[in-house]
């Protein structure tokens, strides 16, 4: 996970959860590492104490601009929009990119990874969710009407999955990577 802002300390927190192994992380200061998976209650426990992963005692010191090249299934750039570019995207060795910020791909970075074989889940629809949760304390605010935890949840789980499954589709439909899938569905007005 590049990064371990809300995005990225929410990203590990929900994979641990789920059982996925968090092998290495960065921030502006530094970046941590362990391929048998990071202890990410006692990472979140440093961040929160040091206001950086730098130093943490559970893994192993890499550098920073090393991060994007880790070996890992997902890679999750959580931080900054452009960090991969034509430059950077030849070391990815991820399968995966679950886009947490915005814009962190390029162009050129696109067309490297899709030769690559590396499936791509657009910012557009990853990071997604909170855009939507957004909507739904609007619409709360103005029904005057608010909803628990579990409800907000479903739906969110609901819409989410709805608009993957349309993302799916046209991306076949279409022959296309799962970013232009996404325009498509931008432009031609379906959504989540």
């Amino acid at each position: 996970i590049q990064g371990f802002g809300n995005v990225g300390a929410w990203a590990a927190r929900l994979f641990a959860a789920a059982g996925g192994k968090i092998v290495a992380v960065s921030d502006v200061r530094g970046a941590v590492a362990h391929p048998a998976g990071l202890d990410v209650d006692a990472l979140h426990a440093y961040a929160a104490e040091h206001r950086t992963i730098a130093g943490f005692p559970g893994g192993e010191e890499i550098p920073k601009e090393s991060l994007l090249g880790y070996p890992c299934d997902v890679l999750i750039p959580a931080a900054l929009g452009g960090v991969l570019t034509r430059e950077t995207a030849p070391e990815v060795r991820a399968r995966y990119i679950l886009e947490g910020a915005t814009h962190p791909s390029d162009p050129e970075a696109d067309e490297i990874l899709l030769g690559k074989g590396v499936v791509s889940l657009p910012d557009i629809y990853a990071n997604g969710g909170g855009v939507t949760v957004s909507y739904f304390e609007w619409v709360q605010n103005i029904q005057g009407f608010y909803w628990d935890e579990e409800r907000v949840n479903a739906e969110l789980r609901h819409r989410m999955r709805k608009g993957f499954a349309d993302l799916r589709e046209t991306a076949k439909k279409h022959q296309c990577d799962l970013r232009t899938a996404a325009f498509a569905l931008a432009i031609g007005g379906a959504g989540l």
